[in-house]
């Protein structure tokens, strides 16, 4: 059981943390490693991307307890249609070939240890999949979200109440 209250448990190369050594948070990844590549974007011409989370462990199989954290923080691998070897795919990570039963098992067990009156925030990047298709593939009902036609990133917001925890 953790002492901390937030978990991430794909924090990748913790991206949108303004402190990416939060005290509260558990980070967790499936990897662990220090990517190099050529950017152009870049002065030096080169990014530097460090995944370094606390534990190494699939999301799908998150090693706390039921009702461990009050906060999730879920942004998993969002893109399909690269390489796997890509820039894109070692910054970000892919979804497996068979996606569906991915995000359904991960979803699972980040509402597994979200403990009752938790949130969990969901980031989701739509290019290769819209948002509405993982929607249709959980069980858990948002609360709010961003709902423009266009696609990009939408944020989308959980809350695991007494009656929901015992629909799950």
């Amino acid at each position: 059981m953790s002492t901390k209250e937030i978990l991430d448990p794909c924090c990748g190369s913790k991206m949108f943390w303004f402190d990416k050594n939060n005290k509260d948070a558990v980070f967790l990844d499936c990897r662990k490693e220090t990517v190099i590549a050529k950017d152009s974007s870049m002065k030096s011409g080169v990014q530097k991307i460090s995944i370094s989370p606390d534990f190494i462990s699939s999301v799908e199989k998150i090693p706390f307890t039921d009702e461990s954290f009050s906060l999730v923080i879920f942004d998993p691998p969002h893109l399909l249609n690269v390489g796997k070897t890509s820039w894109m795919a070692k910054k970000y990570g892919t979804l497996p070939k068979d996606w569906k039963p991915f995000i359904q098992n991960a979803f699972s067990e980040c509402f597994r240890v979200l403990k009752i009156n938790g949130t969990l925030i969901f980031k989701w990047s739509e290019k290769d999949i819209k948002a509405s298709e993982i929607l249709k593939l959980i069980e858990f009902k948002p609360i709010i979200g961003n709902r423009d036609k266009k696609r990009g990133t939408k944020w989308i917001i959980f809350f695991k109440s007494n009656s929901e925890a015992h629909n799950a």
